[in-house]
């Protein structure tokens, strides 16, 4: 078929996917010079009336829906079988329609990219802002599908298309159906795919939207976990456990996801359809509730996510950082700021160049250790990324009205699924004897540790559960558990001589979601 001109403007260039009722082609629209993909229905089944209709319906039901995240319909047609192919297939044992029936084809919005499917086979389990970000976008998809009463039935990793730039697209409603059409398939015959079928389609019973949300409940499982939640050794068992088995709980194949998240995926699968979502609105509401709270918890967002953070509704942005909800102010700041820096560092420059010598702080017997201006870096090995990275030198600026902050934890504790806290730690290279610590804090209440090392393991990945001695931490060498602003916290080193200093932060003031370091001063 490659090179063949459908409708007398479709060029077929490249197969890209086929599947049971038809393949899938990379093609050009040699009027409009666009790529697009070319659906072309197999020869071998057209003569199915049964078959035929679905592919037809499907050609009317997406070409009435028109979402950012639904591959769009562009064209339909049905391409006159030439008696020499006829030929060729029936010698090939195929069965042609008879009367030389065409071959029905429907032509799509071309994706560049790559299906979901193969992200997760590649990638294993996705970024948990990713995944949500992406079942946000098709559960507006949806959403929109039963606004005009389309059910699409085999909501699955395959049919949803990942773009170069990162969007998620629904394709693929081969076997959708509106609600007001009478079935098409025997009363009890299950279609779609076992692995993300719902209850209902599992038993033969009627299907509604609540059944897609299921599937995309299990969808989002997946790209969380990196795997299905049931296996068998046939279809039919996979669909019995979907009827039968809770679906397992993710927290236990992914601790590091919130309670939020799990209650998305629990709610989205649950058996009893009063239970489960009503409907696609109010699942996406508690996504982008559940994609906040993370993305305030990592502190950091990239690609897709960013642009699904975009938009989402103003009470739930309230929940992100401030420089996430203003990223163009954040931006001009951080330029301003950098402006402030370079003055300070000429001034400076000048400063040392006239032999004057910086005011060091000083107490009875104590000398404050001189730490450059990038000595001071986040520590957050048991997490999921940086604690406001871009703010770890306000601890070491000589400014107490400058702070570095730990992000948000709403849920008022730093237990994390390999241990238990945050840290903030300076580099007095080449080392120092160090004999004392004072931290300045505008958030008074927490409780800290210090630790001290002379190699640091950065190697791990956040989220090990590697503790802190393991990864070339020596201590506690001191600790206090009621940090006050301007506390001084001795350190039990003997003489001994250290390169890094590590606050590490064990429980966050009471009643707040973060603390915060203005200074840190060691002393030695």
């Amino acid at each position: 078929m490659l090179g063949t001109l459908l409708g007398g403007r479709y060029r077929l260039d490249a197969q890209i996917g086929r599947g049971g009722m038809s393949t899938v082609y990379r093609a050009f629209d040699i009027v409009l010079e666009r790529p697009v993909a070319i659906k072309l229905m197999h020869r071998e089944i057209a003569s199915d009336s049964a078959q035929l209709e679905r592919f037809r319906r499907e050609a009317r039901s997406v070409a009435r829906l028109s979402h950012p995240h639904i591959v769009t319909v562009i064209d339909a047609g049905e391409e006159p079988t030439p008696e020499s192919a006829l030929d060729d297939a029936s010698e090939d044992g195929g069965a042609i329609g008879s009367g030389g029936t065409g071959t029905p084809y429907i032509v799509l919005e071309y994706v560049e990219g790559e299906t979901l499917k193969a992200l997760i086979r590649r990638e294993g389990p996705l970024e948990i802002l990713r995944a949500i970000a992406y079942a946000i976008e098709l559960a507006r998809a949806l959403g929109a599908a039963h606004e005009r009463l389309i059910v699409h039935r085999d909501v699955k990793p395959q049919n949803v298309l990942i773009g170069v730039e990162g969007g998620a697209k629904i394709t693929d409603f081969g076997i959708a159906r509106t609600l007001s059409e009478e079935g098409l398939t025997m009363d009890g015959r299950v279609l779609g795919t076992t692995d993300y079928v719902s209850p209902e389609q599992a038993l033969g019973q009627s299907v509604t939207g609540q059944s897609d949300l299921y599937s995309l409940g299990i969808v989002l499982y997946e790209m969380l976990t990196g795997v299905v939640p049931f296996t068998g050794e046939t279809p039919v068992t996979v669909a019995m456990k979907h009827v039968r088995e809770d679906v397992p709980d993710v927290q236990l194949a992914r601790a590091d996801i919130s309670a939020a998240t799990a209650s998305v995926v629990d709610r989205a699968t649950v058996k009893d359809l009063a239970q489960r979502y009503p409907d696609a609105a109010s699942m996406v509401t508690d996504l982008e509730e559940a994609l906040a709270i993370e993305a305030a918890r990592s502190g950091q967002a990239t690609g897709e996510v960013t642009t699904v953070l975009r938009t989402l509704p103003g009470r739930t942005r309230r929940r992100l950082p401030w420089r996430m909800r203003h990223p163009v102010r954040w931006i001009v700041s951080l330029a301003l700021l950098a402006a402030l820096v370079a003055l300070g560092l000429i001034l400076a420059a000048d400063r040392a160049h006239r032999g004057v010598t910086p005011n060091v702080l000083a107490r009875p017997g104590l000398t404050a250790v001189p730490l450059a201006q990038t000595a001071a870096h986040d520590y957050n090995p048991f997490g999921t990324g940086p604690e406001n990275r871009e703010d770890d030198q306000n601890a070491v600026d000589g400014d107490p009205n400058t702070s570095w902050s730990t992000e948000h934890y709403y849920d008022g504790t730093l237990r994390k699924a390999g241990g238990v806290g945050v840290g903030l730690y300076v580099d007095a290279a080449p080392n120092v004897a160090g004999r004392e610590i004072e931290i300045q804090t505008p958030t008074p209440g927490f409780a800290a540790q210090i630790y001290v090392a002379n190699q640091i393991d950065l190697s791990l990945p956040y989220g090990h559960s590697t503790p802190l001695t393991a990864r070339g931490w020596q201590g506690p060498v001191g600790e206090d558990h009621n940090v006050r602003d301007g506390a001084h916290i001795p350190l039990s080193l003997h003489g001994a001589r250290y390169r890094y200093y590590l606050v590490w932060i064990t429980t966050l003031p009471p009643g707040m979601e973060f603390a915060s370091i203005a200074e840190i001063t060691l002393f030695s």
